[in-house]
């Protein structure tokens, strides 16, 4: 009886000290919209499971792939690496950023053009000449650069995705549900990042449209992808693009036949659906070790959107055994590939075994 008394003293006092610690977070309730049937383009399927694996258990978590004019696959991964894949099946590490490179893509001129989520907006030059472009925009610091695309202009949008929480701490953003993304232009003209819009609930992938009249950027927690205008009568405007998807929009890439593709981590998570309604929940479920904060089902999902915001076609891997957490997917020479934000492989499948993309419904 004693070393009972002695236990449930011991409990109270650990829930005591529970309840009195502050939260890491300011949480603000939030009604999500019923998530969307997964019927007709979005059917599941198993299609991702057609993928090769490619790099499989040489890398960790290459998050975002970009490929260069000669074929090679460069990707960014957990450990701060860029790594080189070449098409004899060869990988080898090309540099070390110091940070966590995320968004990839080459700049006419031959630079990779990187966001690290440490570092910054950063320039990689063929010798390996590293240069920071911007780690700021309008006085507030990046805290966690995310994903980035060139213009036919030659400018670069790059994602903040929070100005408050850094990448470990990607769930703390979501159980807040404020509005701390960014939306960001550079130009080397003026060697300044500007701010086009503000106040996104973790601004994701970015994707500029092939005429550059237009930037695609997704809002991750608000199931949602914006449309900004570049050029045109509704120039410096937003407007929805596409509402209420299935699961969490990552980064997003557009294909020479005008198709927004976009990879999707992981389908909607009904308890976070249900904890935005509660504001102290979120606040107390904030302090609890991630192993006991809600977690991503297995799931492998890619969805393709023509220009109008419609869904074209999906692939999926259901159990998420071949393909899963999907961050990113990337078309180049007729094949799409596909990045992870923790799995150990990079995938690619080619275009022309996917259903559903004919010329009239590009």
């Amino acid at each position: 009886m004693k070393w009972l008394m002695v236990g449930v003293l011991i409990l109270f006092v650990m829930l005591g000290s529970f309840l009195l610690t502050p939260s890491p977070i300011d949480s603000k309730a939030w009604q999500p919209p019923s998530p969307p049937p997964l019927t007709g383009p979005l059917a599941p399927n198993e299609r991702l499971r057609l993928a090769d694996l490619l790099a499989r258990g040489q890398v960790y978590g290459p998050e975002d792939t970009t490929v260069s004019k000669d074929g090679v696959v460069y990707a960014g991964t957990q450990d701060g690496r860029i790594i080189r894949l070449f098409p004899d099946g060869r990988l080898e590490t090309w540099l070390m950023t110091g940070g966590r490179p995320l968004g990839l893509v080459f700049d006419r001129d031959g630079n990779l053009i990187v966001a690290d989520a440490w570092k910054g907006l950063l320039s990689i030059a063929p010798d390996k000449t590293i240069t920071v472009l911007a780690r700021e925009a309008e006085g507030t610091p990046f805290r966690f650069t995310d994903d980035v695309d060139i213009a036919p202009d030659g400018r670069i949008y790059f994602t903040d995705a929070s100005s408050r929480f850094q990448q470990p701490d990607y769930r703390l953003d979501l159980l807040e549900m404020r509005p701390h993304g960014r939306l960001l232009r550079y130009s080397s003209r003026t060697g300044k990042a500007k701010v086009l819009l503000g106040n996104l609930h973790f601004a994701n992938g970015v994707a500029v449209s092939p005429d550059g009249s237009f930037v695609l950027v997704n809002e991750t927690w608000k199931y949602r992808i914006l449309r900004y205008w570049i050029q045109g009568p509704k120039a410096g405007q937003a407007e929805v693009f596409a509402d209420n998807l299935p699961g969490f929009p990552d980064n997003l890439a557009v294909d020479g036949e005008g198709r927004y593709w976009v990879a999707f981590p992981t389908l909607r998570n009904s308890q976070v659906d249900a904890l935005h309604r509660t504001p102290w929940l979120k606040d107390l479920v904030a302090k609890l070790p991630d192993s006991l904060k809600p977690a991503p089902q297995e799931y492998g999902l890619v969805v393709a959107f023509n220009r109008d915001g419609e869904v074209i076609t999906s692939l999926h891997d259901t159990r998420g055994t071949h393909l899963q957490e999907i961050t990113s997917v990337n078309p180049h020479d007729g094949y799409l590939y596909f990045g992870s934000l923790n799995n150990d492989r990079i995938g690619r499948i080619p275009l022309r075994a996917i259903p559903g993309l004919g010329d009239d419904e590009a």
